[in-house]
């Protein structure tokens, strides 16, 4: 068996992402950074320097003026990962999607194109967007529900996949002796008929080096929890303690073999920020002056609501108790995010304000010190179980310097982290074996309600 090692990926978030509003005020970050192509291209080759797994490219499609700056104005994920995959030679790009306000057909045809494009380093995060105001901007009235958002999403995951399977491996013959381009037989349409979506194939492209690109999934609730397990290569998640993730990752192992599959080729990758000091306690001393300079109490209480589906907190009193009927406001958003800080606000008897600050301004990161100090907890936490690797939230440029230049040497020198890529493909990075592509006669027999599935992993 190949050595489990420690998995790295890098979030950029530009101008600054949710609690970080004031980020771009940094002289050392471009002001226009979420849409500087050069400074993109400059962060991720830094980061495949330092033989980063991936970069991982967030994205929503709905904004306030009270959203963070990087949400109010950025780059397209495939049009910003078709520029990297062109620029960088090694390195992952995985890109936000979502199920809910995508045509299947299309969003596959885009993935297999990065794919192609970038030699097999293409991945997908899926999500079903939070923001219930996207749906105004397709035509809808109103978002799709909790249940709704997670069962299309299923079955969007299933359609796509069938689709990047159209073609069986050596179906394009490009024999020119023959003048046969094609063998017909080796070329399936995939014929879905579902629930939620309808669609024909077959898509009109091959498959990469590495068969198709990685799931990446993020969820916490019930709902998401199982649509990573059953589907996903990776999971993008949260954990301020080590107790914590490790929870979360036996529940995902065990929901995993649920689904029948090996828990292994689960990835945990939880997003952290990570402060390097000379000592610990200067370590801690530049947290938290990043984290003072970079957000305030008025920015919070402002991008507080978007866990509420955005619902407006500035028209209740400060200091009165925390208004838990505005949890109704997130049916259709970020519920269980806003059912948490309300059950939080709830047991413990607290004001809005506290809230606010307990939600967003006093949390501290667990990876936190010296170099020597932030790699030990990196590994306590990998040989723990609590993570199978971490997706690096890049905040401010002296901070990931330091951690590429002090803490991922020691990482390489304690034997958890690659010295070189040992693969080209994504897939090769993260030790997960290239899927299949093999149609079942159960693939293609109908079911017992009548319904074609779609091709599944």
């Amino acid at each position: 068996m190949t050595k489990r090692t420690l998995k790295l990926g890098l979030v950029p978030t530009g101008v600054g992402g949710p609690g970080h509003g004031n980020r771009w005020l940094d002289p050392q970050v471009p002001a226009d950074a979420s849409v500087d192509i050069d400074w993109y291209i400059d962060v991720v080759r830094q980061a495949e320097a330092a033989k980063f797994d991936f970069v991982f490219i967030v994205d929503s499609q709905f904004i306030t003026p009270d959203s963070p700056p990087h949400y109010l104005n950025r780059l397209e994920p495939f049009t910003l990962l078709s520029a990297l995959a062109v620029t960088t030679a090694r390195i992952g790009l995985v890109g936000t999607a979502t199920t809910s306000f995508n045509a299947p057909f299309n969003l596959a045809r885009r993935f297999a194109s990065l794919d192609l494009i970038s030699h097999g380093r293409a991945g997908w995060n899926v999500v079903t967007s939070g923001d219930a105001g996207t749906a105004g901007n397709y035509g809808l009235d109103e978002h799709f529900d909790y249940d709704t958002r997670y069962g299309r999403a299923a079955e969007y995951l299933e359609v796509v996949r069938g689709l990047w399977r159209s073609y069986e491996d050596g179906a394009l013959v490009r024999n020119r002796e023959t003048g046969q381009f094609l063998d017909p037989a080796k070329l399936h349409a995939l014929n879905h008929q579902g629930k939620y979506l309808s669609v024909t194939g077959p898509l009109n492209i091959q498959r990469s080096p590495q068969g198709e690109p990685v799931i990446f999934q993020a969820g916490d609730s019930e709902q998401g929890r199982d649509l990573g397990a059953r589907t996903a290569d990776a999971i993008f998640t949260h954990a301020a303690r080590i107790e914590d993730a490790q929870a979360f990752y036996q529940d995902i192992a065990r929901r995993a073999e649920g689904f029948g599959r090996n828990a292994d080729e689960v990835l945990i990758l939880p997003g952290v920020s990570i402060f390097v000091g000379d000592t610990d306690e200067q370590a801690r001393e530049i947290e938290q002056e990043h984290n003072r300079r970079d957000n305030n109490f008025e920015l919070s209480l402002a991008e507080f609501g978007r866990a509420f589906g955005w619902h407006d907190f500035r028209q209740y009193d400060l200091d009165a108790p925390f208004p838990a009927q505005a949890l109704e406001h997130a049916r259709r958003s970020f519920f269980t995010q806003a059912s948490r800080i309300t059950r939080l606000a709830l047991d413990q008897g607290l004001t809005l304000r506290q809230t606010v600050e307990a939600a967003s301004l006093t949390r501290k990161s667990p990876f936190v010190g010296s170099a020597e100090t932030v790699a030990n907890e990196i590994i306590r936490w990998f040989e723990g179980r609590a993570l199978d690797g971490i997706n690096l939230m890049l905040g401010h440029p002296d901070q990931f310097a330091r951690f590429t230049r002090e803490v991922v040497p020691i990482l390489q020198a304690r034997g958890v982290y690659r010295t070189d890529y040992e693969d080209s493909t994504l897939r090769g990075h993260l030790g997960l074996p290239k899927p299949e592509n093999v149609r079942t006669p159960a693939e293609s027999a109908p079911q017992d309600d009548g319904v074609r599935p779609a091709l599944v992993a």
